[in-house]
C-alpha cells in the first residue's frame, strides 16, 4: 500500500501552480476541492484515478487518502470545506461540473484581499450550494484487483493505440475474452470499451493541453479518425476538444500551496 499521511491545512488554502508533480497519499479532517483553473489534474485514491480539467472541480470527502498528479503545468485553486458543511456533498471522490458562479465564489474566497468572516462564511455556502447541484463528471477510471484485469490494463496503458481485442489481450492474460468481460463488469462497473476510451480520454485531456493538434492527439490514443475522437471526447468531457483548448483566464504564477 502507498505511504499515507494526515495532512492539515486552513479552511482556505489558496491558489498556485503544479508543474508534472506528484503526492503521497495523504488525507484530510475536512473535505477538499481543487479546481484546476488552467491544465490538468489527477486524484488517485484506492479506488482509482479521477481527472479534472478546467471545466470540473475535485472533490475529496474528509478522511479519504488520496493523492494529487499534474502530468503538466497546472493551476490550481485548494479550499477546504468544513465537515458541517459536507453532508450534501458526495461521500466519495468525484469531479463535480463547475459552474460560473462557482468558479468565481472559489475565485473570490482565494483573492488576496481581506474578507470578513461572515462573508466568507456566505461565499462557503455558495461554492457548497453549487456542488450539490452540480452533475458529476465520468472522467474516473476504476483500477483492479483481479491479476488477470491488471495485465489487460497494463497493456492498455504502454499503448494507447493498441488496437487488440479483448480476445487477443487475453490470450496474454491467460483468459477468455468471456471471463475478462464478465470481470470488467463485475469490479469495475463498466465495459472493456468503455475503460479503454476513459484510459485514452484521460491522457488526451493531457496531450491536447499540452498543445497537440485534435489530429495528433486522436491518432497517438489509437482513433483512426478525427471525427470519432471529438465524438467520444466531447460525451464524456463535455465540450469539444477545440473549446477544451481554448485559452484560460490568465494568473500570476504562484508557489503551489495545496496538498
Amino acid at each position: 500500500m502507498p505511504e499515507s499521511r494526515q495532512v492539515e491545512l486552513d479552511p482556505v488554502v489558496g491558489r498556485g501552480w503544479y508543474d508534472g508533480e506528484a503526492q503521497i497519499m495523504h488525507r484530510h479532517s475536512q473535505g477538499q476541492l481543487v479546481y484546476p483553473t488552467a491544465g490538468v489534474l489527477a486524484v488517485t485514491t484506492g479506488r482509482g484515478t479521477w481527472v479534472a480539467a478546467a471545466n470540473g472541480v475535485a472533490w475529496t470527502p474528509a478522511g479519504f487518502d488520496h493523492a494529487h498528479r499534474a502530468p503538466a503545468r497546472t493551476e490550481v485553486v485548494a479550499l477546504m470545506i468544513p465537515s458541517e458543511l459536507c453532508t450534501s456533498l458526495p461521500d466519495h471522490p468525484a469531479v463535480l461540473g463547475v459552474s460560473g458562479l462557482l468558479r468565481e465564489a472559489m475565485l473570490a474566497l482565494v483573492a488576496e484581499r481581506t474578507m470578513r468572516p461572515q462573508a466568507r462564511d456566505r461565499l462557503l455556502g455558495v461554492v457548497v450550494d453549487e456542488l450539490t447541484d452540480a452533475p458529476e463528471q465520468s472522467l474516473y477510471l476504476p483500477e483492479p484487483r483481479d491479476g488477470r484485469l491488471r495485465t489487460v490494463t497494463e497493456l492498455l496503458r504502454s499503448d494507447l493505440a493498441d488496437a487488440r481485442t479483448l480476445t487477443e489481450l487475453g490470450r496474454e492474460a491467460g483468459a477468455s475474452a468471456r471471463t475478462l468481460s464478465r470481470l470488467f463488469r463485475a469490479e469495475l462497473g463498466m465495459s472493456f470499451h468503455q475503460w479503454r476510451t476513459q484510459l485514452r480520454i484521460q491522457h488526451a485531456l493531457v496531450f491536447l493541453w499540452q498543445g497537440r493538434s485534435v489530429t495528433q492527439t486522436a491518432t497517438l490514443c489509437g482513433w483512426s479518425n478525427p471525427s470519432s475522437f471529438v465524438d467520444a471526447f466531447s460525451a464524456i468531457v463535455g465540450q469539444t476538444p477545440g473549446r477544451y483548448q481554448a485559452p484560460q483566464p490568465q494568473s500570476a504564477d504562484q508557489p503551489v500551496t495545496a496538498r
